[in-house]
Protein backbone atom coordinates (compact mmCIF):
# COMPACT_ATOMS: atom_id res chain seq x y z
CA UNK A 1 0.00 0.00 0.00
CA UNK A 2 1.56 3.45 -1.22
CA UNK A 3 2.52 5.56 1.87
CA UNK A 4 0.63 8.91 1.32
CA UNK A 5 1.40 12.26 2.94
CA UNK A 6 -1.40 13.87 4.25
CA UNK A 7 -1.46 16.72 6.55
CA UNK A 8 -2.04 15.23 10.50
CA UNK A 9 -4.69 16.81 12.52
CA UNK A 10 -3.31 17.18 16.34
CA UNK A 11 -4.01 18.55 19.31
CA UNK A 12 -2.24 21.96 19.14
CA UNK A 13 -3.06 24.50 21.56
CA UNK A 14 -5.81 24.55 23.62
CA UNK A 15 -6.68 28.57 24.42
CA UNK A 16 -9.34 30.27 24.43
CA UNK A 17 -9.12 34.36 24.87
CA UNK A 18 -6.17 34.32 27.16
CA UNK A 19 -6.80 31.93 29.11
CA UNK A 20 -5.74 28.54 28.93
CA UNK A 21 -6.40 24.50 29.44
CA UNK A 22 -4.07 23.08 31.98
CA UNK A 23 -2.34 20.51 30.03
CA UNK A 24 -2.44 18.28 33.08
CA UNK A 25 -6.56 17.71 32.97
CA UNK A 26 -5.75 16.66 29.12
CA UNK A 27 -3.11 14.35 30.00
CA UNK A 28 -5.55 12.87 32.81
CA UNK A 29 -8.24 12.45 30.74
CA UNK A 30 -6.59 10.86 28.09
CA UNK A 31 -4.85 8.57 30.68
CA UNK A 32 -8.45 7.71 32.53
CA UNK A 33 -9.96 7.40 29.19
CA UNK A 34 -8.85 5.10 26.02
CA UNK A 35 -9.77 6.07 22.85
CA UNK A 36 -11.60 2.79 22.31
CA UNK A 37 -13.70 3.93 24.99
CA UNK A 38 -14.37 6.99 23.46
CA UNK A 39 -15.21 5.43 19.95
CA UNK A 40 -17.16 2.22 21.24
CA UNK A 41 -20.30 3.45 21.79
CA UNK A 42 -20.57 5.17 18.29
CA UNK A 43 -18.79 2.65 15.81
CA UNK A 44 -18.55 -1.26 15.97
CA UNK A 45 -15.08 -2.21 16.32
CA UNK A 46 -13.17 -5.69 15.60
CA UNK A 47 -9.27 -6.39 16.19
CA UNK A 48 -7.44 -6.36 12.78
CA UNK A 49 -4.01 -6.52 13.38
CA UNK A 50 -2.50 -3.83 15.87
CA UNK A 51 -5.74 -2.07 15.13
CA UNK A 52 -9.65 -2.01 15.55
CA UNK A 53 -11.78 -1.59 12.18
CA UNK A 54 -15.00 -0.48 11.72
CA UNK A 55 -17.40 1.33 9.46
CA UNK A 56 -16.87 4.78 9.28
CA UNK A 57 -19.39 6.69 11.29
CA UNK A 58 -18.95 10.07 9.00
CA UNK A 59 -19.95 7.97 5.77
CA UNK A 60 -21.86 5.32 5.06
CA UNK A 61 -19.99 2.28 3.81
CA UNK A 62 -20.35 -1.31 3.16
CA UNK A 63 -16.27 -2.33 3.62
CA UNK A 64 -15.06 -1.07 6.67
CA UNK A 65 -12.42 2.25 6.14
CA UNK A 66 -12.17 3.62 9.94
CA UNK A 67 -9.09 2.81 11.98
CA UNK A 68 -8.30 3.13 15.49
CA UNK A 69 -4.91 2.00 17.19
CA UNK A 70 -4.83 1.81 21.11
CA UNK A 71 -1.41 2.24 21.55
CA UNK A 72 -1.44 5.46 20.13
CA UNK A 73 -4.65 6.54 20.81
CA UNK A 74 -5.62 7.80 17.62
CA UNK A 75 -7.90 7.26 14.76
CA UNK A 76 -8.31 7.74 10.81
CA UNK A 77 -11.11 7.45 8.69
CA UNK A 78 -9.83 6.73 4.90
CA UNK A 79 -12.97 7.41 3.00
CA UNK A 80 -13.47 10.59 4.75
CA UNK A 81 -9.61 11.50 5.20
CA UNK A 82 -10.02 12.63 8.48
CA UNK A 83 -8.11 11.48 12.23
CA UNK A 84 -6.65 12.59 15.47
CA UNK A 85 -7.33 11.72 19.45
CA UNK A 86 -10.33 11.22 20.96
CA UNK A 87 -11.29 15.20 21.76
CA UNK A 88 -11.28 15.51 17.98
CA UNK A 89 -13.80 12.45 17.57
CA UNK A 90 -15.96 14.07 20.12
CA UNK A 91 -15.63 16.87 18.75
CA UNK A 92 -16.72 15.29 15.08
CA UNK A 93 -19.23 12.72 16.55
CA UNK A 94 -20.98 15.44 18.76
CA UNK A 95 -20.67 19.01 16.41
CA UNK A 96 -19.17 20.31 19.27
CA UNK A 97 -15.71 22.65 19.98
CA UNK A 98 -13.11 21.40 21.82
CA UNK A 99 -14.07 22.81 24.68
CA UNK A 100 -17.65 20.93 24.40
CA UNK A 101 -15.47 17.76 23.51
CA UNK A 102 -13.58 18.23 26.96
CA UNK A 103 -16.84 18.72 29.18
CA UNK A 104 -18.15 15.80 27.51
CA UNK A 105 -14.84 13.41 27.92
CA UNK A 106 -14.07 15.23 31.33
CA UNK A 107 -17.60 13.61 33.26
CA UNK A 108 -16.68 10.42 31.13
CA UNK A 109 -13.53 10.44 32.62
CA UNK A 110 -14.42 11.81 35.99
CA UNK A 111 -11.65 14.26 35.99
CA UNK A 112 -12.27 18.16 37.03
CA UNK A 113 -11.73 20.72 34.36
CA UNK A 114 -8.61 23.08 35.61
CA UNK A 115 -7.72 25.69 33.48
CA UNK A 116 -5.12 28.54 34.49
CA UNK A 117 -4.67 31.95 34.20
CA UNK A 118 -7.46 35.24 35.31
CA UNK A 119 -10.93 34.89 34.98
CA UNK A 120 -11.14 38.69 33.60
CA UNK A 121 -9.25 37.44 30.40
CA UNK A 122 -11.68 34.66 29.58
CA UNK A 123 -12.66 34.88 25.80
CA UNK A 124 -16.12 36.22 25.14
CA UNK A 125 -17.75 33.03 24.18
CA UNK A 126 -16.66 31.51 27.48
CA UNK A 127 -17.82 34.63 29.25
CA UNK A 128 -21.35 33.70 27.95
CA UNK A 129 -21.54 30.27 28.79
CA UNK A 130 -20.25 31.32 32.45
CA UNK A 131 -23.07 34.06 32.81
CA UNK A 132 -25.32 30.99 31.72
CA UNK A 133 -24.19 28.59 34.19
CA UNK A 134 -24.25 31.36 36.68
CA UNK A 135 -27.92 32.17 35.83
CA UNK A 136 -28.88 28.56 35.98
CA UNK A 137 -27.29 28.49 39.45
CA UNK A 138 -28.90 31.24 40.77
CA UNK A 139 -32.27 29.55 39.82
CA UNK A 140 -31.89 26.41 40.97
CA UNK A 141 -30.74 27.93 44.58
CA UNK A 142 -34.06 30.16 44.64
CA UNK A 143 -36.19 26.93 43.57
CA UNK A 144 -37.95 26.67 47.59
CA UNK A 145 -39.51 22.78 47.72
CA UNK A 146 -42.46 24.91 49.30
CA UNK A 147 -42.69 27.58 46.96
CA UNK A 148 -45.29 28.03 43.96
CA UNK A 149 -42.97 26.57 41.74
CA UNK A 150 -41.94 23.51 42.91
CA UNK A 151 -45.44 23.05 44.01
CA UNK A 152 -46.32 23.19 40.54
CA UNK A 153 -43.43 21.16 39.38
CA UNK A 154 -44.95 18.31 41.96
CA UNK A 155 -48.50 19.22 40.38
CA UNK A 156 -47.42 18.04 36.58
CA UNK A 157 -46.17 14.74 37.89
CA UNK A 158 -42.23 15.59 38.03
CA UNK A 159 -40.52 13.64 40.76
CA UNK A 160 -37.70 15.36 43.00
CA UNK A 161 -35.31 13.19 41.78
CA UNK A 162 -36.23 14.85 37.87
CA UNK A 163 -36.23 18.10 39.29
CA UNK A 164 -32.99 17.88 40.60
CA UNK A 165 -31.37 15.79 37.90
CA UNK A 166 -33.05 18.48 35.29
CA UNK A 167 -31.61 21.63 37.36
CA UNK A 168 -35.14 23.37 37.40
CA UNK A 169 -35.18 26.81 38.78
CA UNK A 170 -36.93 29.55 39.59
CA UNK A 171 -37.18 32.85 38.63
CA UNK A 172 -38.56 35.13 41.30
CA UNK A 173 -41.26 38.01 40.87
CA UNK A 174 -38.56 40.98 40.73
CA UNK A 175 -37.17 42.78 38.59
CA UNK A 176 -33.57 42.61 38.95
CA UNK A 177 -32.58 39.65 41.07
CA UNK A 178 -29.92 38.29 37.73
CA UNK A 179 -28.93 41.15 36.82
CA UNK A 180 -27.74 42.42 40.37
CA UNK A 181 -26.59 38.82 41.46
CA UNK A 182 -24.56 38.76 38.49
CA UNK A 183 -23.24 42.19 37.33
CA UNK A 184 -21.92 41.75 41.38
CA UNK A 185 -19.69 38.97 39.92
CA UNK A 186 -18.44 41.42 37.55
CA UNK A 187 -20.36 40.95 34.86
CA UNK A 188 -21.53 43.83 32.43
CA UNK A 189 -24.49 44.63 31.24
CA UNK A 190 -23.29 44.59 27.58
CA UNK A 191 -22.50 40.41 28.33
CA UNK A 192 -25.87 39.21 30.20
CA UNK A 193 -27.54 40.81 27.10
CA UNK A 194 -25.30 38.93 25.13
CA UNK A 195 -26.81 35.78 27.14
CA UNK A 196 -30.38 36.62 26.46
CA UNK A 197 -30.73 37.28 30.23
CA UNK A 198 -31.68 41.02 30.79
CA UNK A 199 -33.65 43.05 28.46
CA UNK A 200 -33.99 47.16 28.23
CA UNK A 201 -37.20 48.76 29.07
CA UNK A 202 -39.20 50.18 26.05
CA UNK A 203 -40.35 53.36 27.73
CA UNK A 204 -37.05 54.04 29.70
CA UNK A 205 -33.65 53.45 27.56
CA UNK A 206 -30.87 52.50 29.60
CA UNK A 207 -32.89 50.99 32.37
CA UNK A 208 -32.13 47.36 32.34
CA UNK A 209 -34.63 44.20 33.86
CA UNK A 210 -34.52 40.32 34.03
CA UNK A 211 -35.90 38.45 31.20
CA UNK A 212 -37.41 36.09 33.23
CA UNK A 213 -39.78 36.62 36.02
CA UNK A 214 -42.21 34.37 38.35
CA UNK A 215 -41.94 31.45 36.59
CA UNK A 216 -40.38 27.86 36.71
CA UNK A 217 -37.00 27.50 34.85
CA UNK A 218 -35.91 24.95 32.67
CA UNK A 219 -32.28 25.01 31.33
CA UNK A 220 -31.71 24.58 27.73
CA UNK A 221 -28.82 22.83 26.91
CA UNK A 222 -25.84 21.86 24.22
CA UNK A 223 -25.29 18.54 23.66
CA UNK A 224 -22.09 19.24 25.60
CA UNK A 225 -24.10 19.41 28.63
CA UNK A 226 -23.47 23.55 28.80
CA UNK A 227 -26.57 25.42 29.81
CA UNK A 228 -26.96 27.76 26.73
CA UNK A 229 -30.79 29.27 27.34
CA UNK A 230 -33.72 28.73 29.31
CA UNK A 231 -37.46 28.23 28.68
CA UNK A 232 -39.64 30.07 31.42
CA UNK A 233 -43.35 28.49 32.65
CA UNK A 234 -45.48 30.84 34.00
CA UNK A 235 -46.50 30.58 37.31
CA UNK A 236 -48.76 33.11 37.15
CA UNK A 237 -52.51 32.32 35.33
CA UNK A 238 -52.89 35.76 33.75
CA UNK A 239 -49.58 36.06 32.20
CA UNK A 240 -49.59 36.46 28.28
CA UNK A 241 -47.09 34.17 27.74
CA UNK A 242 -47.62 31.08 29.03
CA UNK A 243 -44.02 29.61 28.01
CA UNK A 244 -40.94 32.29 27.49
CA UNK A 245 -37.43 31.25 25.78
CA UNK A 246 -34.65 32.88 25.47
CA UNK A 247 -33.60 35.00 22.30
CA UNK A 248 -31.28 33.92 20.00
CA UNK A 249 -27.77 34.56 21.34
CA UNK A 250 -24.51 33.59 20.25
CA UNK A 251 -24.60 30.29 22.01
CA UNK A 252 -27.97 29.61 21.39
CA UNK A 253 -29.83 28.88 18.14
CA UNK A 254 -33.10 27.38 18.17
CA UNK A 255 -32.76 25.65 14.87
CA UNK A 256 -29.69 24.13 15.78
CA UNK A 257 -30.63 22.46 19.86
CA UNK A 258 -32.86 19.86 20.59
CA UNK A 259 -33.73 20.41 24.05
CA UNK A 260 -32.51 17.03 26.69
CA UNK A 261 -30.06 15.91 23.58
CA UNK A 262 -27.40 15.65 25.61
CA UNK A 263 -28.70 13.19 28.24
CA UNK A 264 -30.94 11.61 25.18
CA UNK A 265 -28.17 10.48 22.90
CA UNK A 266 -26.98 7.20 24.17
CA UNK A 267 -29.81 6.20 24.40
CA UNK A 268 -31.41 6.97 20.92
CA UNK A 269 -28.09 5.61 20.03
CA UNK A 270 -28.66 2.28 22.26
CA UNK A 271 -32.24 1.89 20.96
CA UNK A 272 -32.31 2.85 17.49
CA UNK A 273 -34.38 5.91 17.58
CA UNK A 274 -35.06 9.46 18.95
CA UNK A 275 -38.49 10.19 20.52
CA UNK A 276 -39.70 13.82 19.91
CA UNK A 277 -42.16 16.24 22.00
CA UNK A 278 -43.26 19.43 22.06
CA UNK A 279 -42.36 20.63 25.18
CA UNK A 280 -39.89 20.69 27.87
CA UNK A 281 -42.59 19.22 30.82
CA UNK A 282 -43.56 16.52 28.10
CA UNK A 283 -39.22 15.42 27.48
CA UNK A 284 -39.25 15.27 31.36
CA UNK A 285 -42.27 13.01 32.62
CA UNK A 286 -41.28 10.54 29.48
CA UNK A 287 -37.64 10.33 30.89
CA UNK A 288 -38.63 9.72 34.33
CA UNK A 289 -40.92 7.10 32.92
CA UNK A 290 -37.90 5.36 31.00
CA UNK A 291 -38.48 7.04 27.87
CA UNK A 292 -34.60 8.25 28.11
CA UNK A 293 -34.15 8.78 24.24
CA UNK A 294 -36.48 11.83 24.50
CA UNK A 295 -35.79 15.16 23.03
CA UNK A 296 -37.86 18.11 22.24
CA UNK A 297 -38.19 20.72 20.55
CA UNK A 298 -37.94 24.65 21.76
CA UNK A 299 -40.26 26.81 20.53
CA UNK A 300 -39.35 26.12 16.75
CA UNK A 301 -40.44 23.68 14.12
CA UNK A 302 -37.99 21.28 13.40
CA UNK A 303 -35.08 21.58 10.63
CA UNK A 304 -32.59 20.10 8.78
CA UNK A 305 -30.21 20.93 11.57
CA UNK A 306 -32.27 19.19 14.10
CA UNK A 307 -32.37 16.31 11.97
CA UNK A 308 -28.40 16.08 10.89
CA UNK A 309 -28.16 16.29 14.94
CA UNK A 310 -30.45 12.97 15.34
CA UNK A 311 -28.88 11.13 12.26
CA UNK A 312 -25.89 10.92 14.08
CA UNK A 313 -27.07 8.69 16.93
CA UNK A 314 -29.90 6.77 14.72
CA UNK A 315 -31.71 6.77 11.55
CA UNK A 316 -34.79 6.13 13.02
CA UNK A 317 -37.38 9.05 14.39
CA UNK A 318 -40.85 8.72 16.58
CA UNK A 319 -43.04 11.62 16.33
CA UNK A 320 -45.33 11.97 20.18
CA UNK A 321 -46.63 15.30 19.59
CA UNK A 322 -50.63 16.39 20.50
CA UNK A 323 -53.10 14.93 19.03
CA UNK A 324 -55.37 17.92 18.12
CA UNK A 325 -55.14 19.84 14.75
CA UNK A 326 -52.39 21.91 15.32
CA UNK A 327 -50.17 18.65 16.92
CA UNK A 328 -51.76 16.97 13.19
CA UNK A 329 -50.29 19.70 11.75
CA UNK A 330 -46.71 19.65 13.27
CA UNK A 331 -46.89 16.12 12.87
CA UNK A 332 -46.78 16.05 9.28
CA UNK A 333 -44.65 19.03 8.55
CA UNK A 334 -42.13 17.03 10.65
CA UNK A 335 -42.69 13.86 9.13
CA UNK A 336 -42.04 15.49 5.45
CA UNK A 337 -38.75 17.26 6.55
CA UNK A 338 -37.59 13.93 8.20
CA UNK A 339 -38.29 12.07 5.34
CA UNK A 340 -36.52 14.08 3.22
CA UNK A 341 -33.25 14.36 5.16
CA UNK A 342 -33.64 10.24 4.41
CA UNK A 343 -35.01 9.60 7.97
CA UNK A 344 -37.97 6.73 8.93
CA UNK A 345 -40.50 8.04 10.71
CA UNK A 346 -43.61 6.52 13.07
CA UNK A 347 -46.08 8.48 14.82
CA UNK A 348 -47.51 7.81 18.17
CA UNK A 349 -51.46 8.11 18.57
CA UNK A 350 -52.69 10.06 21.58
CA UNK A 351 -55.89 10.23 23.08
CA UNK A 352 -57.53 13.25 22.01
CA UNK A 353 -56.67 15.83 24.35
CA UNK A 354 -54.16 14.59 25.94
CA UNK A 355 -49.99 15.22 25.98
CA UNK A 356 -47.29 13.08 26.17
CA UNK A 357 -46.76 13.98 29.81
CA UNK A 358 -50.70 13.51 30.26
CA UNK A 359 -51.06 10.23 29.49
CA UNK A 360 -47.58 8.93 30.88
CA UNK A 361 -48.82 10.65 34.40
CA UNK A 362 -51.76 9.05 34.42
CA UNK A 363 -51.30 5.88 32.39
CA UNK A 364 -47.41 4.88 32.02
CA UNK A 365 -48.49 1.34 31.23
CA UNK A 366 -50.93 3.22 28.82
CA UNK A 367 -48.49 5.46 27.07
CA UNK A 368 -45.20 2.29 26.57
CA UNK A 369 -48.32 0.37 24.55
CA UNK A 370 -48.89 3.45 22.55
CA UNK A 371 -45.70 3.75 21.88
CA UNK A 372 -44.92 -0.04 20.68
CA UNK A 373 -48.25 0.61 18.63
CA UNK A 374 -46.50 3.46 16.70
CA UNK A 375 -47.49 3.50 13.12
CA UNK A 376 -45.02 4.27 10.09
CA UNK A 377 -46.10 7.90 9.23
CA UNK A 378 -47.74 7.10 6.08
CA UNK A 379 -49.88 4.70 7.87
CA UNK A 380 -50.42 6.49 10.76
CA UNK A 381 -51.99 9.55 8.47
CA UNK A 382 -53.95 7.18 6.82
CA UNK A 383 -55.89 6.03 9.85
CA UNK A 384 -55.88 9.35 11.18
CA UNK A 385 -57.67 10.46 7.83
CA UNK A 386 -60.12 7.32 7.59
CA UNK A 387 -61.73 8.09 10.94
CA UNK A 388 -62.27 11.69 10.13
CA UNK A 389 -63.17 11.60 6.43
CA UNK A 390 -66.10 8.71 6.24
CA UNK A 391 -66.92 10.07 2.22
CA UNK A 392 -64.76 8.42 0.34
CA UNK A 393 -64.18 11.30 -2.00
CA UNK A 394 -63.28 13.74 0.59
CA UNK A 395 -61.19 10.74 1.94
CA UNK A 396 -58.94 10.94 -1.55
CA UNK A 397 -58.57 14.53 -1.59
CA UNK A 398 -57.30 15.14 1.72
CA UNK A 399 -54.71 12.18 1.06
CA UNK A 400 -53.53 13.75 -1.69
CA UNK A 401 -52.53 16.96 0.18
CA UNK A 402 -51.63 15.17 3.34
CA UNK A 403 -50.31 11.63 2.67
CA UNK A 404 -48.48 11.67 -1.02
CA UNK A 405 -46.49 14.34 -0.07
CA UNK A 406 -45.23 12.43 2.82
CA UNK A 407 -45.19 9.16 0.27
CA UNK A 408 -43.44 11.38 -2.47
CA UNK A 409 -40.62 12.62 0.53
CA UNK A 410 -39.52 8.93 0.96
CA UNK A 411 -35.75 8.21 0.13
CA UNK A 412 -35.29 4.98 -1.00
CA UNK A 413 -37.67 3.79 -3.79
CA UNK A 414 -37.82 0.40 -2.42
CA UNK A 415 -39.73 1.71 1.13
CA UNK A 416 -42.11 4.72 -1.34
CA UNK A 417 -43.11 1.45 -3.26
CA UNK A 418 -43.82 -0.14 -0.43
CA UNK A 419 -46.11 2.75 1.11
CA UNK A 420 -47.79 3.23 -2.62
CA UNK A 421 -49.33 -0.42 -2.41
CA UNK A 422 -50.48 0.37 1.53
CA UNK A 423 -51.93 3.47 0.24
CA UNK A 424 -53.38 2.35 -2.56
CA UNK A 425 -55.38 -0.68 -0.96
CA UNK A 426 -56.70 1.56 1.98
CA UNK A 427 -58.05 4.81 -0.18
CA UNK A 428 -59.53 1.58 -2.89
CA UNK A 429 -57.49 2.97 -5.48
CA UNK A 430 -54.70 1.08 -7.92
CA UNK A 431 -50.82 1.71 -6.95
CA UNK A 432 -50.89 2.94 -11.02
CA UNK A 433 -53.24 5.81 -10.11
CA UNK A 434 -50.58 6.80 -6.81
CA UNK A 435 -47.79 6.72 -9.04
CA UNK A 436 -49.41 8.95 -11.43
CA UNK A 437 -50.49 11.30 -8.39
CA UNK A 438 -47.30 11.55 -7.34
CA UNK A 439 -45.85 12.62 -10.74
CA UNK A 440 -48.18 15.54 -10.74
CA UNK A 441 -47.02 16.42 -7.34
CA UNK A 442 -45.37 20.12 -7.47
CA UNK A 443 -41.49 19.86 -7.97
CA UNK A 444 -40.77 23.39 -6.69
CA UNK A 445 -37.93 23.40 -4.05
CA UNK A 446 -36.91 19.85 -5.03
CA UNK A 447 -33.18 19.34 -4.76
CA UNK A 448 -31.35 19.03 -7.83
CA UNK A 449 -29.11 16.06 -8.37
CA UNK A 450 -24.96 16.91 -8.48
CA UNK A 451 -23.98 16.20 -11.65
CA UNK A 452 -21.14 13.53 -11.36
CA UNK A 453 -17.96 15.29 -11.43
CA UNK A 454 -15.28 14.13 -14.31
CA UNK A 455 -12.22 12.97 -12.03
CA UNK A 456 -8.55 11.88 -13.91
CA UNK A 457 -7.60 8.56 -13.29
CA UNK A 458 -4.91 8.83 -10.60
CA UNK A 459 -1.31 8.51 -12.07
CA UNK A 460 1.29 5.89 -10.50
CA UNK A 461 3.17 7.87 -7.49
CA UNK A 462 6.55 8.08 -8.20
CA UNK A 463 8.80 6.71 -5.65
CA UNK A 464 11.06 9.59 -4.15
CA UNK A 465 13.41 9.83 -1.12
CA UNK A 466 10.98 11.99 0.69
CA UNK A 467 8.08 9.54 0.07
CA UNK A 468 10.34 6.78 0.96
CA UNK A 469 11.76 8.31 4.16
CA UNK A 470 8.03 9.16 5.03
CA UNK A 471 7.06 4.99 4.34
CA UNK A 472 10.29 4.59 7.03
CA UNK A 473 9.27 7.06 10.01
CA UNK A 474 5.53 5.33 9.40
CA UNK A 475 6.65 1.83 10.10
CA UNK A 476 8.95 2.89 13.16
CA UNK A 477 5.85 5.03 14.74
CA UNK A 478 3.56 2.02 13.93
CA UNK A 479 5.66 -0.75 15.71
CA UNK A 480 8.18 1.46 17.97
CA UNK A 481 10.60 -0.71 20.52
CA UNK A 482 10.82 -3.49 17.86
CA UNK A 483 13.49 -5.56 16.07
CA UNK A 484 12.14 -4.09 12.73
CA UNK A 485 12.12 -0.13 14.13
CA UNK A 486 15.55 -0.71 15.08
CA UNK A 487 16.62 -2.47 11.81
CA UNK A 488 15.39 0.35 9.94
CA UNK A 489 16.58 3.32 12.41
CA UNK A 490 20.18 1.57 11.98
CA UNK A 491 19.49 1.42 8.39
CA UNK A 492 18.50 5.10 8.03
CA UNK A 493 21.84 6.50 9.65
CA UNK A 494 23.75 4.10 7.76
CA UNK A 495 22.12 5.50 4.14
CA UNK A 496 21.89 9.11 5.50
CA UNK A 497 24.56 9.54 7.54
CA UNK A 498 22.24 11.10 10.16
CA UNK A 499 20.37 10.02 13.36
CA UNK A 500 16.42 9.11 12.43
CA UNK A 501 14.54 11.93 12.57
CA UNK A 502 11.72 11.88 15.82
CA UNK A 503 8.81 13.84 14.24
CA UNK A 504 6.19 11.19 13.76
CA UNK A 505 4.54 11.28 10.04
CA UNK A 506 0.70 11.81 9.72
CA UNK A 507 -1.86 9.37 11.00
CA UNK A 508 -3.08 8.38 7.89
CA UNK A 509 0.67 6.95 6.80
CA UNK A 510 1.14 5.41 10.25
CA UNK A 511 -1.90 3.48 9.75
CA UNK A 512 -1.53 2.50 6.14
CA UNK A 513 1.57 0.73 7.60
CA UNK A 514 -0.01 -1.08 10.22
CA UNK A 515 -2.84 -2.18 7.41
CA UNK A 516 -0.17 -3.15 4.74
CA UNK A 517 2.48 -5.33 7.48
CA UNK A 518 -0.02 -6.74 9.81
CA UNK A 519 0.16 -7.25 13.33
CA UNK A 520 3.68 -8.85 14.08
CA UNK A 521 6.48 -8.12 11.10
CA UNK A 522 9.26 -9.71 11.77
CA UNK A 523 12.80 -7.94 11.45
CA UNK A 524 13.46 -8.27 7.72
CA UNK A 525 9.99 -7.35 6.64
CA UNK A 526 10.95 -4.15 5.51
CA UNK A 527 14.37 -5.10 3.91
CA UNK A 528 12.64 -4.40 0.30
CA UNK A 529 12.07 -0.98 1.52
CA UNK A 530 15.83 -0.49 2.80
CA UNK A 531 17.15 -1.15 -0.44
CA UNK A 532 14.94 1.01 -2.42
CA UNK A 533 15.42 3.46 0.07
CA UNK A 534 19.01 3.51 -0.50
CA UNK A 535 19.12 3.03 -4.11
CA UNK A 536 17.01 5.99 -4.49
CA UNK A 537 18.92 8.06 -2.24
CA UNK A 538 22.44 7.27 -4.18
CA UNK A 539 20.38 7.74 -7.75
CA UNK A 540 19.70 11.29 -6.33
CA UNK A 541 22.82 12.11 -4.73
CA UNK A 542 25.01 10.59 -8.54
CA UNK A 543 22.20 13.30 -10.30
CA UNK A 544 23.02 16.20 -7.80
CA UNK A 545 27.47 15.43 -8.63
CA UNK A 546 26.84 15.49 -12.40
CA UNK A 547 25.47 18.18 -11.80
CA UNK A 548 28.12 20.08 -10.24
CA UNK A 549 30.23 18.31 -12.57
CA UNK A 550 28.92 19.91 -15.53
CA UNK A 551 28.82 23.53 -14.24
CA UNK A 552 32.47 22.55 -13.12
CA UNK A 553 33.63 21.75 -16.55
CA UNK A 554 31.98 24.52 -17.98
CA UNK A 555 34.18 27.17 -15.58
CA UNK A 556 36.96 25.42 -15.88
CA UNK A 557 37.38 24.91 -12.34
CA UNK A 558 40.31 21.52 -12.22
CA UNK A 559 39.65 21.21 -9.16
CA UNK A 560 35.85 20.86 -8.75
CA UNK A 561 35.96 18.67 -11.78
CA UNK A 562 38.00 16.29 -9.74
CA UNK A 563 35.86 16.43 -6.61
CA UNK A 564 33.08 15.70 -8.60
CA UNK A 565 34.35 12.82 -10.91
CA UNK A 566 35.49 10.40 -8.07
CA UNK A 567 32.10 11.42 -5.84
CA UNK A 568 30.26 10.36 -9.83
CA UNK A 569 32.46 7.13 -10.01
CA UNK A 570 31.95 6.41 -6.37
CA UNK A 571 28.07 6.67 -6.40
CA UNK A 572 28.20 4.96 -9.90
CA UNK A 573 30.02 2.04 -8.46
CA UNK A 574 27.72 1.60 -5.46
CA UNK A 575 24.83 2.02 -7.63
CA UNK A 576 26.31 -0.94 -9.64
CA UNK A 577 25.75 -3.30 -6.22
CA UNK A 578 21.84 -3.32 -6.99
CA UNK A 579 22.09 -4.37 -10.77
Amino acid sequence: MELANFPCVRLRNLRYGTLELSMDTVQKIKEKLSILEVVAPYVKLTKSGRNYKGLSPFNKEKTPSFYVNPERGTYYCFSSGQGGDQFEFVQKMEGVDFKGALKILAEKAGVEMVYTGSKQDKGKQDRLYEAMSRAQALYTSLLDSKGDAYTYARSRGLSEKSIKDWNLGFAPDAWRTVLESLSASGFSTEELVAAGLIKEADEKKGTWYDRFRNRLMFPIQDTAGRTVAFTGRALDPNDQAKYLNSPETELYRKSEILFGMHKAKDAIRTRGFALLVEGQMDLLILHQIGFTNTVALSGTALTPTHLSLIKRYADNLMLALDSDRAGLNASMKSALVALKAGLRVKAVRLPEGKDPADLATEDPKEFTKRVSEALPIIEFFLSVLSESEKDSHRLIIKAEQVVLPLIAAIQSPMEREHFVGIAAQRLGSTPEALRQALARLPKEGEEKKPIPAVVAPKKEASRTSVSLDLSMRALVACYPETALAKRLKDAYARIIGAPFPDEPPPEQVIFEAGIAYGEAPEELAADDLITVFEKTILTERLGDATVRLRVAEASQNKKEIQEASEECRSLAQALATFT
